[in-house]
Parts: structure tokens; sequence; C-alpha cells
């Protein structure tokens, strides 16, 4: 089901997939109407029945609002949103992100003075802490590490200038479009958690660089939970386990990826 009409293709298509949380969306989609004025469509993904507390008619910019018969992945989802519209570049966001300024702009200049194929903006915590959204890739060794130090550090310091992470969490993600179709996307056989991890993964293998653009920020209201919920902790282990078995993994391991990289992107 569409909402508006556009009369030339979008720049950026933003999928947001939503789990009832019709309240958050909202919060968001406001914002990216308050703040950002870039060519933007929005798809809207309600993965379990819900209505919404609002009209997808009622902001500047498009949004198409599809509904599940039954519940899809978290990849399976995007992956669904990516095909409906196609644009030049293609952002993954969570319903929990909000933003105080529109970090598309930031994050394009970031793209056009590095060799990044997929960016991502600093991260943070609603009280303005840095979130570590930019990780080294994990193994079996360094989850070990973290469980035992229980320590929540950040793996890459944060300055002024972008970074190239081993790959960048999936609350909010921007790829070049021809580079996600390129990996062919997300892995659908990860149904929730390190799906982030293994499309991250595809693209280092294909040669393409992955920034973290510190100058571009939103706010992420994490709800964590796999820290809470039984059900989602066992599909964090079992996703974790599954990345770990993979092919992918072992090809990093093969390319020398696993060991972690200079930090600082160079311009092409």
């Amino acid at each position: 089901m569409s909402h508006g009409s556009r009369l030339s293709e979008p720049l950026i298509v933003v999928s947001v997939v939503s789990h009832r949380q019709g309240e958050l969306v909202h919060a968001l989609l406001d914002d990216i109407d308050r703040h950002c004025t870039e060519n933007i469509q929005v798809v809207l993904t309600l993965n379990l029945p819900e209505s919404l507390p609002f009209e997808p008619g009622s902001f500047k910019y498009p949004v198409r609002v599809i509904r599940n018969e039954r519940p899809k992945g978290f990849g399976a989802n995007h992956n669904f949103a990516f095909r409906q519209i196609g644009s030049d570049y293609f952002c993954v966001a969570n319903p929990d992100i909000r933003l105080d300024e529109c970090p598309f702009r930031k994050l394009r200049d970031c793209f056009s003075h590095t060799d990044a194929a997929l960016a991502g903006p600093l991260v943070l915590s609603p009280q303005g802490n840095i979130e570590d959204n930019a990780r080294r890739f994990p193994t079996p060794l360094r989850i070990a590490g973290k469980i035992i130090a229980r320590a929540r550090s950040l793996d890459y310091p944060v300055g002024d200038q972008p970074i190239r992470p081993d790959w960048l969490a999936g609350m909010f993600l921007l790829f070049r479009s021809g580079v996600f179709e390129e990996v062919n996307g997300f892995d659908e056989r990860y149904f929730l958690y390190y799906e982030d991890v293994d499309i991250c993964a595809r693209v280092r293998l294909a040669g393409r660089e992955i920034a973290l653009c510190p100058h571009a920020r939103v706010v992420h209201h994490a709800r964590r939970e796999s820290h809470r919920n039984w059900r989602y902790l066992l599909w964090h282990v079992t996703s974790m386990l599954r990345f770990f078995c993979s092919g992918v993994f072992w090809r990093l391991a093969a390319a020398g990826l696993l060991g972690g990289r200079r930090p600082i992107l160079k311009a092409p």
C-alpha cells in the first residue's frame, strides 16, 4: 500500500520495521520531516498487526506501508523494502532512533571524501554517551573476554576524522544501493542479530570499506531485549554460533581480517 506520490526516484530510501512500535516510528518520522530536506522516501514495514498513531500521508515525503501477513526476520524485511523502490542510497534505521539534526548530508559527504561503500553515524545514548556501534569482528576469544571483563568499552577511539571499523551495528546504516545489491543484501538465514556483522563482513570481503562518520549523529533509545528476555537471548546466541560456523567467518580468517585494522580512513 502506497501513500503519497513522487515525481522522481528518491535519493535515499529509509527502511524502518515496526514490531508494534508505532509511537517510536511516529517520533522518528517526525524527526525526518523536521530536519531533513533531501529527496527521501520511507518504507515502513509492520511486522506485526498494529494500528498506526499517524497518517502516512501527513509527512513532506512519501511513506509506503507494508503489512506482513506473518512476521519476518530483520534481514528479510529490509531486503524486501530495498526491492520496492530504486534509489542512490538505502538506509536501514531502527524505530528507536531519534534525530536532533539530519545525518544524511554529512554521511554523503563522508562517502565523497573516503573510499567507503557503507557508512554510519556516531550513535549517542539519550544521555549523550557514545555507543559502541563501531566494532571489531567478533571471535569466540573476544566474546569470552568481554563476558569475563563485563566491560562495554569502545573498540575504536572516536575523534574528528572518519574511522574504518570492522563492522557497524545495524541500528542505523547507510548503504550505497549498488553495493547493497552487489552483496545480495542481508543473509535472511539470520532471523535476528548478527545479520549486520555478516553483511559488513561480506562488504569487506568484496574489497569495500566501511566508515564511521563522527560528524553525523543520531540518538539511540536502546531496548536491549536480549539482556532481559530469554527468547531474544536464544536468538542472539543462535545467530552468533551461525556466524562462527559460516563460510563468511572462515573467509575473514583466511583473509587476515579478524585482527583489526588501521582506524583512520584515507581519501580515495
